[in-house]
């Protein structure tokens, strides 16, 4: 007897004790940001049904599963829109033309004289004097 039931029954009981097992999930180490984030894989398998390669990261610190902790290079690859993960040349060509241009609006901006605003105060809502303009902060003084 090879031990394995075909009663329903026992079938529901044997998935049940399997889905109490834990699980353990090993991805390919595919990489790394300048963030600190590391990147896994585990490719497709269409024999089994995965028709789409599974593809996560871990963050360096608790909690920062944040979009702006992470480059678009990455993202992409993340969501399947690219099959091939980023380069480190294609990651620090792209980090440098960002650097550049950052650097060049800041240029831009004091040659013409205009102030630095924060996306806070680009806001179209009406602001009043009675409320607090962040929540914590206090209340706004003219």
């Amino acid at each position: 007897m090879s031990g394995k039931t075909r009663s329903l029954f026992g079938t529901a009981f044997r998935h049940f004790l399997n889905s109490l097992k834990p699980r353990q999930v090993e991805g390919k180490f595919v990489g790394d940001d300048y963030h600190g984030n590391k990147y896994y894989e585990i490719p497709a398998d269409p024999s089994r049904g995965k028709r789409h390669p599974r593809r996560w990261f871990v963050p360096p610190v608790e909690m920062r599963h944040e979009q702006d902790y992470m480059p678009a290079e990455w993202d992409a690859w993340l969501r399947n829109r690219r099959v091939d993960p980023p380069s480190e040349l294609e990651l620090k060509e792209n980090l440098t033309v960002a650097m550049m241009k950052k650097a060049n609006a800041e240029k831009l901006a004091e040659k013409e004289g205009k102030k630095h605003i924060s996306v806070a105060e680009q806001s179209s809502f009406p602001q009043y004097d009675d409320y607090e303009k962040t929540p914590g902060e206090g209340l706004r003084h003219k």
